[in-house]
């Protein structure tokens, strides 16, 4: 009789166990101000195909503590949006593209709107952040590129040149081939920037963010 009682005295104490919420799941969350957070792009972005208003989507790599507390686990979900697009141009115009953060979702239910500046964005050719705003510049023109048909088309300039006119004809093909490579690149674009998935973005919130239970759900990002 007495084993009976003790083991309806455990179930009933695994039953209360389980029906207690988790302790410190829904107590008030908040991201403090100057918190730095780490994200992975898992969308791809280019100044080519990307669109003013177009979503992106981050993978959260670090988790973010407060008084030793995980308020926000690695692998929730950072989404945003692109808020400025910048074709390169010919002359001095480098591309650019400025990403908005908007929110963050955890994967147990947890949402924090954003507030925060795009710090650093590394892992794309020739990509840096510049501006208080945090807006991503792309890579230019190849100096290697420049340097390299500028001398082709000097060669070529000489060729001409000792044909026409002798040793100083090459002289001066040399000059008039080196000018029309320069000339050729100055009439190229600037690349367009491209952002890769597996781009590494660091954001930094500009205020304390208090987050608040949400029925949505972080993805599960592999």
């Amino acid at each position: 009789m007495k084993r009976w009682l003790n083991a309806v005295a455990l179930v009933i104490a695994v039953g209360l166990a389980a029906s207690l919420p988790v302790a410190g799941q829904n107590a008030p969350r908040t991201i403090p101000n100057g918190t730095e957070i780490e994200a992975t792009l898992t969308t791809l972005l280019s100044t080519k195909t990307s669109q003013e208003g177009d979503p992106f989507m981050a993978k959260v790599v670090d988790p973010i503590f407060v008084k030793g507390e995980q308020i926000v686990p690695a692998g929730s979900s950072l989404e945003g949006h692109v808020a400025f697009i910048k074709e390169p141009g010919r002359v001095s115009g480098k591309a650019q593209m400025r990403l908005v953060a908007d929110k963050l979702l955890t994967q147990d239910g947890w949402e924090f709107p954003l507030s925060a500046g795009l710090q650093e964005a590394s892992g794309a050719e020739g990509a840096k952040v510049v501006g208080e705003e945090g807006t991503v510049q792309g890579p230019g023109k190849s100096v290697g590129s420049t340097a390299k048909e500028a001398g082709v088309d000097a060669g070529i300039g000489a060729g001409v040149g000792a044909i026409a006119g002798g040793g100083t004809g090459s002289l001066y093909g040399l000059g008039i081939g080196a000018i029309t490579g320069i000339l050729h690149n100055v009439g190229k674009k600037h690349k367009n920037l491209i952002l890769p998935q597996g781009t590494d973005l660091t954001f930094q919130v500009n205020r304390d963010i208090p987050g608040r239970k949400s029925k949505e759900q972080a993805p599960i990002v592999i």
